[in-house]
C-alpha cells in the first residue's frame, strides 16, 4: 500500500491533534487513583479546587481558572453524595473568584456533619480563604499563604472606593462615584458578616468580629500574602504537615509547557549527609 505525502501529512496533523487529549486522559486517570488512594487511607471524601492556567486543544492556549459558579455546582454535589458521618478533606490552590461561589462553597462545608478539613498546599487568596476558614481544620505547607478577603469592584478595591469619596467629599465626586461607593459599603458589610458568622462557632464574638474586619477591609492589598505565623496571630488554629499525597497530586496538575522553563532543577530529594561523604 503506497501513501502520499498528502495522506502522511493528515495522519500526522491528526495524530498530533489527539495527543493532547490522550495525555490528558492518562493524567486524570492517576489523579482519579491518586484521590482515591488519599482517601482510604484517611477515610474521608476527599475533593480538589485547584486553578491554574492550563493548556486548551492542540494549540496550547493558556486559559485562567477561578472560583466560579461551576465550581459552586460541584462541591455542593460532592457534599450531597457525602453521608453525613463521613469527613471531607478540601485541597484548595486558587487565586480567589466570584463571591457568590466561594460564600456557597463555604456554608456547605461549614453545615457538613462530619469534620472538615481543607489542605493548602501553596496559595488559597481571597475567596479561597473564605472557603478554608469555614473548614474545622485547616492544614498549610510551611510556605503556603491566604490572603485578605476585602471585596474587589471591578478592578479597584471596594475600601479604596469609599475612601476616595470620604476624602474629597461627596459634593466633589460624580454620580456614578458615589453609587459605587454605596454598592461598595454594602459589599464591605456583607463580605464582614459572612466571615464573621463563619468564625464565631470557633472563638468568641467578639474576636471574630475583629479577625472579620481585619480581613475584609482593606487593612492591606488584595495580594498580601498571610503567613501562617501571621494566621496564628490572628487566634485561627493552623496546622503544618501536609500528607505526601499531596504534593504528588499538585504534580498531576501541571502548569502548561512553555519553550523555556522559567524555573529548573533535577527533580530528586538530595541527601546531605550522603553529599558530605
Amino acid at each position: 500500500m503506497k501513501f502520499s505525502f498528502t495522506d502522511v501529512f493528515w495522519f500526522l496533523f491528526l495524530l498530533l491533534a489527539l495527543l493532547p487529549m490522550w495525555k490528558q486522559r492518562g493524567l486524570e486517570g492517576m489523579r482519579i487513583r491518586l484521590i482515591r488512594n488519599l482517601e482510604k487511607k484517611r477515610g474521608t471524601r476527599l475533593i480538589t479546587i485547584i486553578h491554574r492556567q492550563e493548556a486548551i486543544s492542540f494549540l496550547g492556549i493558556p486559559i485562567s481558572r477561578y472560583i466560579n459558579v461551576e465550581d459552586s455546582e460541584a462541591v455542593l454535589r460532592a457534599i450531597r453524595l457525602t453521608p453525613d458521618d463521613m469527613p471531607i478533606d478540601l485541597l484548595l490552590h486558587t487565586p480567589g473568584g466570584l463571591v457568590l461561589a466561594a460564600e456557597q462553597i463555604a456554608r456547605s462545608l461549614q453545615k457538613h456533619k462530619a469534620k472538615v478539613t481543607v489542605f493548602v498546599p501553596h496559595y488559597a487568596m481571597s475567596g479561597g480563604t473564605m472557603i478554608a476558614l469555614a473548614a474545622d481544620e485547616i492544614v498549610m505547607d510551611e510556605n503556603a499563604v491566604l490572603g485578605p478577603i476585602d471585596p474587589q469592584l471591578g478592578n479597584y478595591p471596594a475600601v479604596s472606593i469609599v475612601e476616595t469619596v470620604h476624602s474629597k467629599g461627596i459634593d466633589r465626586v460624580d454620580d456614578q462615584t458615589l453609587i459605587l461607593a454605596d454598592i461598595a459599603t454594602k459589599a464591605i458589610r456583607q463580605v464582614e458578616d459572612f466571615i464573621s458568622s463563619l468564625l464565631e462557632e470557633k472563638m468568641p464574638a467578639e474576636d471574630s468580629r475583629k479577625i472579620s474586619r481585619l480581613l475584609s477591609g482593606g487593612s492591606w492589598t488584595h495580594d498580601y500574602p498571610l503567613t501562617l505565623e501571621k494566621l496564628r496571630d490572628f487566634g485561627l488554629k493552623v496546622q503544618v504537615g501536609l500528607p505526601e499525597e499531596i504534593y504528588d497530586l499538585m504534580d498531576l496538575y501541571p502548569q502548561p509547557p512553555q519553550r523555556r522553563p522559567s524555573v529548573q532543577y533535577i527533580p530528586l530529594p538530595y541527601d546531605r549527609e550522603r553529599q558530605k561523604r
